[in-house]
């Protein structure tokens, strides 16, 4: 993202567009304990059918967000890995979970 297209929108805004989705959070939140494969993806978020699953990975790896590696073998072996913006995502993501288990009592999720 250039820095003209931050002029006159708000940062927020822009935040939800990379990070927003069903699964988007839950995914960054899962590869913060280091890479994965994507079957370990799958059943690390197992509520996510497989063709929202792939679709959400390529919209984080499109945005900067996680690298993809695929291992030249049979049958290919991909990886997923957390870049270093979305590493200094996770006490965000972290300190909504705190802020839900804090207050689940006065909102409804």
């Amino acid at each position: 993202m250039k820095t003209s297209d931050l002029e006159g929108r708000c940062p927020i805004d822009l935040a939800i567009e990379v990070i927003g989705g069903k699964w988007k959070p839950i995914i960054l939140y899962r590869l913060g304990t280091g890479t994965l494969r994507y079957g370990e993806l799958q059943r690390a978020v197992p509520k996510a059918t497989q063709r929202m699953l792939t679709l959400q990975l390529r919209e984080l790896e499109r945005d900067g967000m996680l690298t993809r590696t695929v291992h030249p073998t049979v049958p290919p072996k991909v990886e997923y890995t957390l870049t270093e913006p979305a590493r200094r995502l996770l006490p965000v993501l972290e300190t909504m979970g705190q802020w839900l288990l804090d207050n689940h009592t006065k909102v409804r999720p």
